[in-house]
């Protein structure tokens, strides 16, 4: 028996047991009883986390990331540990690389140096089968999980995200309004916002009548850093005759590969191919013109995070899902 069984068995959040059990006044008289009588009924006996972290509070909190060379995930972690400081903790780091084992290996790690929670960057974290997620239902049970632009239901599990789907459906639309009628979708993930963004790449021609053709949905498997293998994937499909005049990717450093496909084979640029990168990150200023992209507000979500993290630790009511709306800020590489 856990803090959350009680919380499910009595009705009310986790927060309010967490009260009832700190002798807090500011739960109702009525509610007080039903939370103690099943607490009674099942024997729970609690642990410091459920009476509340600030027992036994070491002011720090661990966070997973993947890839800390990521350009997107290492903004992230800059602005997850500014903030996580201004608040006074400190945090403690394991980039996982993208196995599930290290993962639940640094999980564990993490957990045994008794954080106060356990932030995991990216959407990599969450998999598409159930029964691989279970290693963050396990750790929920002990500590807060907050999870950056990822969107899973659990007890304890707090996410902060930017509406991919929309963001992109919104940005494909915007190309199909301005005449363009073969738009190259070039991601290099499927991840849980990876696919958010292919859905709705896909979602905006379903809505245009537009069939979602094979040779226009294209993955390129290589580093992030390659944006050289980039350049040459694309031409490969140029070379084979897949015809396009809008290209949307789902990270910068594919748009930017696009922009110097571009320049080899003497494509104008927005003129006779437009482009759009996600992110909206440095990366945008390195081509020439620079590249329109998709801004899904990383620093307001690692803001919010890191106040929902807070208000956790603190028994506050907290939502369990933040969603921030991306927005196209256009610059050169398109004329929208």
């Amino acid at each position: 028996m856990t803090i959350y069984d009680i919380s499910k068995k009595a009705g009310v959040s986790i927060a309010t047991v967490s009260r009832v059990l700190n002798g807090s006044t500011n739960v109702k008289p009525k509610t007080r009883k039903k939370v103690m009588d099943i607490i009674e009924q099942y024997g729970y006996k609690p642990n410091a986390f459920a009476r509340g972290l600030g027992l036994n509070s070491m002011k720090t909190i661990g966070i997973l990331c993947a890839d800390a060379s990521d350009l997107y995930l290492a903004k992230a972690l800059y602005y997850i540990e500014q903030n996580l400081r201004e608040n006074g903790y400190n945090s403690v780091l394991c980039c996982t690389g993208y196995e599930m084992d290290s993962r639940k290996e640094s999980l564990n790690l993490l957990l045994s140096q008794h954080v106060d929670s356990v932030v995991m960057v990216g959407s990599n974290f969450i998999m598409n089968n159930p029964e691989d997620n279970m290693y963050v239902n396990d750790a929920a049970a002990s500590v807060p999980i907050m999870l950056l632009n990822a969107d899973y239901d659990c007890n304890n599990v707090y996410c902060t995200l930017c509406d991919d789907y929309k963001a992109t459906q919104d940005a494909t639309e915007k190309m199909l309004n301005a005449g363009l009628k073969n738009i190259l979708y070039l991601y290099n993930s499927n991840s849980y916002s990876g696919l958010k963004k292919l859905a709705g790449y896909q979602s905006a021609l379903l809505s245009h009548d537009i069939a979602v053709k094979k040779e226009m949905l294209q993955c390129f498997k290589g580093s992030n850093e390659d944006i050289d293998g980039v350049k040459s994937f694309i031409e490969k499909l140029y070379l084979k005759g897949v015809k396009f005049d809008g290209i949307i990717a789902s990270d910068d450093f594919l748009a930017v590969g696009a922009m110097n496909f571009a320049r080899a084979n003497k494509i104008k640029v927005p003129n006779e191919l437009q482009i759009i990168g996600y992110n909206n990150s440095i990366l945008t200023h390195c081509s020439e013109p620079p590249i329109s992209s998709i801004d899904n507000r990383l620093e307001d979500m690692c803001i919010q995070l890191v106040k929902t993290l807070i208000g956790t630790l603190s028994q506050n009511e907290m939502p369990q899902k933040t969603i921030f709306s991306g927005e196209l800020v256009e610059r050169g590489s398109t004329k929208l």
